[in-house]
């Protein structure tokens, strides 16, 4: 019998240095993406994809992250961090972080970028770089196109400074009145309603020697830059200076007190369409002090507000380069598989093997797992539900949805089996953050259809993934199920990399009733057979779990927990891992995003490892797998170990029983750990280091990886 290990000497697992930065943590999660721009690995149409999403990233963090904490020091709250700091602290700390990366950013797409894409035909040129006949083409494109939707707006005592709206891009222009020979400034806003980058028409096209021209063009903010004269007439234009806001724009809804929660909702979204508070102003550095001090004043800002660029403002609209037809510079497409037990028989050898066969048939015989995108959402998923919403033997389909598509093929197939006569429910949440729109115009189309739609709960958002159908089967009702880690939604499907359990289960069917009689009813359900739950159980049951692991290893047998998430900032969670590393546990960590968690501290962390994975696809999926002494055990699910999945929403963990299945995930896990290519390893310093594969080992990609694995 193994000899039980004696306890570690006693360290207090709380202390504020055993923890990361959250804040700092996502700032170096959005680096590792900033990163697949540079790596030369990365397709060149792919990397101008990567810089455009930095930028979309970063306008969010600012709009809900730094928003928060500049709203904290506003309000003077004094309560620290898991790591000890305070909200003025964190936000010194962020721009110290964040302005290097914002100027590597923008000097590697004028730099490296702009140049690469030039030598394949696609040229972003400065306005100052076209020849007069292609000036005289975008003067009259401004004379017809731009100039009526322009609206100049004048700042001087009779005209306040106006009001400047969330990401938007502007020019601010000096204007001076030679008859007394005052300098007057405007705001000329850029309109959004017109393309970002205008395209010359071909005879109009560069030409370079060896190169066929693919795309030629100018930023829009430029043709207008150089057709100010056209708004101002008399006037002479001194200069101009682009500059960009950003403003607090998460919603804030008193859910106890509002009577009716979408009514609430819609007045929030009305409140943001205005904007809050502007929380950063970005602007090219070539812009004058006075000018600088006067935006400053005007937006109530100050000089840490201020992020400077050297180039383009606003690189999110870079991803519009990706419609070009180079197929050559994009990633090789991702052909999604359908999986075996769902093909013909189940037999991947059969004559036609990717011809599906009756999907309730198969289900009922066997547990389905689908690994998206490298198994097809539309073949699998969209599949089980428009098929159960065609069938007669249907009686009832419930389901929850956070984010999906503005032309989903699943509420459409909802509507229809509504005014079918089926029972339908529809968990809509409607606080889903910036879907919050989307949602209510499909609640409100839903309802028209005959569907029966809950809107949340007061105080928690229903995040977990969960389709509940009701089926007449030889004089008797079997429920079937899926249970997903991604949202419903056939686009980002494509894009994220999510695994669901398609299942007849009897004890799943029974708590997904119970589950949606909590979300639909006055249900306060505390128990479940095998789903965990939060609020209700899943934080205890993760504990419990971590735990037991820990008495396995002081008690002298292996023991190990491998758990795959987006992020990991729960105190009490990292603390009980801390205290499995100490007893002996083997903890291999896979997080995409902000891991809080310390890893290879000596005699706190030794005996954790924490990987992070960025890549062509969102690496979305929760896994959990514990050894638990060879009886092992592994969960799928929505939640990640945050205090808010596991107390402030609703969520649903899966065990997996099927033993092919738990080997396959297993497998996954593997592979994923194995990752030599779009693997980074954390640091005890909060480092993060990318692997590279060594002279005498293979590049692994475990994307490309699966995706071969799924075609097999």
């Amino acid at each position: 019998m193994p000899r039980r290990k004696p306890l570690p000497p006693e360290i207090d697992v709380t202390d504020p240095q055993y923890y990361f930065n959250r804040e700092l943590s996502w700032l170096e999660f959005n680096n590792r993406v900033l990163n697949e721009a540079f790596d030369p690995r990365t397709p060149l149409l792919e990397r101008l994809k990567f810089l455009a999403i930095f930028t979309s990233n970063l306008d969010e963090y600012f709009m809900v992250r730094v928003a928060a904490l500049k709203q904290q020091v506003e309000a003077q709250v004094t309560k620290r961090s898991a790591d000890g700091r305070m909200a003025q602290e964190q936000l010194d700390l962020i721009s110290q972080r964040l302005r290097p990366l914002v100027v590597k950013h923008h000097q590697h797409f004028d730099q490296a970028l702009r140049p690469q894409l030039a030598a394949h035909g696609v040229y972003l040129l400065d306005y100052m770089d076209l020849n007069q006949e292609q000036r005289r083409y975008f003067h009259q494109y401004f004379e017809e196109q731009i100039f009526p939707v322009l609206t100049p707006l004048a700042i001087d005592p009779s005209h306040p400074f106006p009001y400047i709206s969330n990401l938007s891009l502007n020019l601010a222009v000096v204007i001076r009145d030679e008859e007394d020979g005052e300098d007057l400034f405007a705001r000329v806003k850029v309109p959004s309603s017109l393309p970002r980058f205008l395209q010359l028409p071909e005879h109009l096209q560069r030409q370079e020697k060896g190169v066929n021209p693919v795309w030629t063009g100018v930023p829009l903010e430029q043709v207008i830059a150089h057709n100010l004269a056209a708004l101002f007439p008399g006037l002479n234009i001194q200069e101009y200076h682009p500059f960009r806001v950003t403003r607090d724009n998460d919603l804030t809804v008193e859910e106890d007190e509002a009577e009716d929660l979408l009514l609430a909702i819609e007045q929030e979204l009305r409140k943001r369409r205005v904007g809050g508070s502007i929380v950063r102003l970005e602007v090219h550095a070539s812009m004058p002090e006075n000018l600088r001090a006067m935006l400053l004043e005007e937006m109530d800002l100050t000089e840490g507000d201020v992020y400077e660029a050297t180039g383009l403002l606003c690189l999110r609209d870079l991803m519009s380069f990706m419609a070009l037809p180079l197929p050559q510079l994009k990633d090789q497409p991702c052909h999604s598989s359908v999986p075996t037990a769902l093909r013909r028989g189940g037999d991947a050898n059969a004559e036609h093997p990717d011809v599906e066969c009756d999907l309730f048939s198969i289900i009922r015989k066997q547990d389905v797992m689908v690994h998206h995108p490298y198994h097809s959402f539309s073949r699998t998923v969209q599949r089980f539900i428009t098929e159960a919403a065609a069938d007669p033997n249907v009686l009832a389909i419930k389901m929850t949805m956070y984010r999906t598509s503005g032309d989903s093929p699943i509420m459409n197939a909802l509507m229809q089996a509504a005014e079918n006569g089926k029972q339908v429910a529809v968990l809509m949440e409607i606080k889903a953050r910036f879907d919050e729109e989307n949602n209510i115009t499909w609640a409100r189309r839903l309802e028209s259809a005959g569907v029966h739609v809950v809107y949340g709960l007061v105080g928690l958002k229903t995040h977990t993934k969960v389709v509940l159908v009701v089926r007449r089967e030889e004089g008797r009702m079997r429920r079937y199920v899926h249970i997903g880690t991604g949202n419903y939604n056939p686009k980002t499907a494509r894009l994220y990399t999510d695994i669901g359990l398609l299942s007849c289960r009897e004890e799943l069917g029974a708590d997904l009733t119970d589950l949606f009689n909590f979300l639909t009813g006055y249900s306060r359900q505390k128990q479940y057979r095998k789903l965990l739950v939060a609020p209700v159980s899943l934080r205890d049951r993760m504990m419990a779990l971590i735990q037991r692991e820990a008495e396995h290893a002081r008690a002298g047998n292996h023991a190990r927990i491998v758990a795959k998430m987006n992020s990991l900032i729960d105190p009490a969670i990292i603390a009980e891992l801390y205290r499995a590393s100490q007893a002996g546990v083997q903890v291999d960590l896979i997080i995409r995003g902000m891991c809080c968690l310390r890893p290879g501290v000596p005699g706190v962390s030794d005996n954790i490892r924490v990987v992070s994975i960025v890549g062509r696809f969102l690496e979305h999926s929760r896994i959990f797998y514990f050894h638990n002494a060879g009886q092992e055990e592994v969960f799928i699910g929505s939640a990640d170990w945050m205090q808010r999945n596991l107390d402030r929403r609703v969520e649903a963990v899966v065990p997996i029983e099927d033993p092919a299945i738990m080997i396959d995930l297993q497998e996954i896990l593997g592979v994923l750990l194995a990752d030599n290519r779009q693997a980074w390893d954390l640091q005890p310093d909060g480092r993060y280091i990318q692997r590279h594969p060594s002279n005498d080992s293979p590049e692994q990609s475990s994307q490309k990886i699966l995706m071969e694995l799924a075609q097999a």
